[in-house]
This record gives C-alpha cells, sequence and structure tokens, in this order.
C-alpha cells in the first residue's frame, strides 16, 4: 500500500518545519501585523502617516545563484539576496516595503538546512524593516532532486498617492547617482555558472575562496533609498538586476530621452569573470551590475547631498540627456 511518505511528502517533517521557524519569522512582526503564526493568512495595518496610500506589490526569486550555494552547502546569505531583489523593486518606485511572503520548494525537507534559509530570510526582513508575514515551503518529490531548493517571494509596499517616483518626473539635466554593489547580488548566475564550471568552489581567490566570492549576499538598498526619499527630492530610480544598467535605466527614463555614463571602480570579481569566460565588455554589461546595484536619478543641486545621505558608497554616474 502507498501513501503519502513512500510518495515521498513527509507530513511530520512539515509540522516539525513550521515549529522550527515560528521564532524567526514572528521576529519581524510588531503590533502593525494582523493574525497569527501557522494560520492561512496574516495582515498587516497601513502605517497611519499615509492620507491617501497606494498598495504596491512585487515578486521574484533568487534564481539560479541556488544552485552554487547548494554545491557551496552555504545558506546563510540567501534570504538578502531575496528579500533585496524584490524590496529594492518596491524602492524603486519609491514604496516603502511593509511586508514579505516567501515560497521555498524543496525536493526533500532537510530540517538544518530549511531552517537556515528561513531564519535568513527573517534577518533580511528585519534589515529592510518589512514583517515576514509568512510562507509556504513544498516537497517537490520526483520533480526536483533531493537536495534541490527554490525560494521567490512577495512584497507589498505603500506610497502616498502621487509621489511614486517614475519617469514621468525625470528632466533633462537630471544626474543619475550610482549605490555600489561590492558584489553579484542574485543576477547573471546562469552565465557566471558555465564560467565557473569544472572549477574548485574552495579555489583562493584574493584572500576569500570562490564560493565566497560569488555568493556573497546582496546588499539591501531599500532602507537607505527611504532616508534619502525622505529628504531629498528624487524623479526616479534603478533596480540594477538582470540585464544590467543597460537593461533596467531605461525603464526610469521618460521616451526620447538617453543617458551618459561615468566610469567608476568595478569589483574585482567582475573582471576575473570576465578573464575567465572571454566575456565582452558589452555582453558583462548586460549580465551584471559591474559594482552599481541602484541608482537615484535627481536634479543637479540635489547630488551631493543624495551621495551623503545614500548610507552606501556613492557617485555620481551620469546624467540624463536629450
Amino acid at each position: 500500500m502507498t501513501d503519502y511518505r513512500r510518495a515521498g511528502v513527509d507530513l511530520a517533517g512539515a509540522e516539525r518545519h513550521v515549529k522550527a521557524i515560528g521564532a524567526a519569522v514572528t521576529s519581524t512582526w510588531g503590533a502593525e501585523v494582523v493574525g497569527g503564526f501557522g494560520g492561512f493568512a496574516a495582515g498587516i495595518r497601513i502605517p497611519p502617516a499615509y492620507r491617501d496610500p497606494i498598495l504596491m506589490l512585487t515578486t521574484d526569486g533568487v534564481g539560479t545563484k541556488l544552485e552554487l550555494a547548494r554545491q557551496a552547502n552555504r545558506w546563510d546569505g540567501v534570504g538578502s539576496d531575496l528579500v533585496a531583489m524584490v524590496v529594492d523593486d518596491l524602492a524603486a518606485v519609491g514604496a516603502r516595503p511593509v511586508a514579505v511572503v516567501d515560497y521555498m520548494a524543496v525536493g526533500r525537507l532537510h530540517p538544518e538546512r530549511d531552517t537556515a534559509i528561513v531564519e535568513s530570510i527573517a534577518a533580511a526582513c528585519q534589515e529592510a524593516e518589512a514583517a515576514l508575514l509568512g510562507g509556504e515551503t513544498a516537497e517537490h518529490p520526483g520533480v526536483m532532486e533531493p537536495d534541490q531548493v527554490d525560494l521567490a517571494a512577495t512584497a507589498l509596499g505603500v506610497v502616498e498617492d502621487g509621489a511614486a517616483l517614475s519617469a514621468d518626473r525625470v528632466r533633462i539635466g537630471d544626474v543619475i547617482v550610482g549605490l555600489r554593489s561590492p558584489n553579484l547580488r542574485s543576477n547573471g548566475f546562469s552565465l557566471v555558472r558555465s564560467i565557473v564550471a569544472g572549477r574548485n568552489l574552495d579555489d583562493d581567490i584574493d584572500g576569500q575562496s570562490l564560493a565566497d566570492a560569488l555568493l556573497s549576499p546582496s546588499v539591501i538598498y531599500s532602507p537607505a533609498v527611504q532616508n534619502v526619499l525622505a529628504k531629498c527630492e528624487i524623479h526616479a530610480a534603478v533596480h540594477v538586476t538582470g540585464g544590467g544598467i543597460p537593461g533596467n535605466l531605461p525603464r526610469s527614463l521618460p521616451a526620447g530621452s538617453s543617458y551618459e555614463l561615468s566610469r567608476w571602480e568595478v569589483p574585482p570579481i567582475f573582471g576575473l569573470l570576465a578573464q575567465w569566460g572571454e566575456i565582452s565588455d558589452d555582453v558583462m554589461a548586460a549580465a551584471f551590475n559591474l559594482g552599481i546595484g541602484f541608482c537615484l536619478i535627481c536634479p543637479p543641486s540635489e547630488a551631493d547631498t543624495v551621495v551623503d545621505l545614500a548610507g552606501h558608497e556613492a557617485q555620481v554616474i551620469g546624467k540624463v540627456t536629450g
């Protein structure tokens, strides 16, 4: 006789997993959360400072960086990768993140790994100042390999009606302030994996392992961006994800405009990957952030203040042109 466990789904293990992650999840909750842990759904009150709030939603995943995490058995940074991808998308339209829900699919439950992943997500939500309201962990036996993991999340944000950042606010002559990214974040990893295939993830790369260099957690820009938005005139913003600056900056510019970029220091890992893979500059720019993970577009008069308040190493990297 066949039962659910023989089919590959461990219901008792799933119950133990829920109990193991409860403290981490609820550590992100404040008085604004409505509902209890383990229920069918949870809610959140809109912050009272908003007069006419608009709710914004975005969803994303970590992508194939997780395959390198699996190979290296390194899971402590994947929460930052996941949360950054969604809350920084909200920041790009001027929205403050208030809640996140996650989805984790696994081939088979692994208690220590799975708890570490959720704890990493919860820590990233605390950094992003958003409640991890809940989520789903699903076993996919026969569909995924037993040690495989996939992660996705959806984030809810709020912005005052009329205050959302958009291309319509940008003017010719506005400057582009770039916020530094010291690493790959969570984009371009299908290309990365093809470049490093066959290499030992323990190899030394400038004093750190190749695994450390590739799996370094994503910067979460949202809290710093919220600070800048409260104090500076910002017209638009850009979350530099898949497609790099060429694929993302035009999304925040008005029709008929263009941009000019200056140079900035590119972190060494990008040069190393370009060398190993014999990758052209154009392909590198279209796949990776090349050291700029987020951009703020503002009037020239605001540039120095934005750089000072950015909360991360920042510099003017270009301007909007006609």
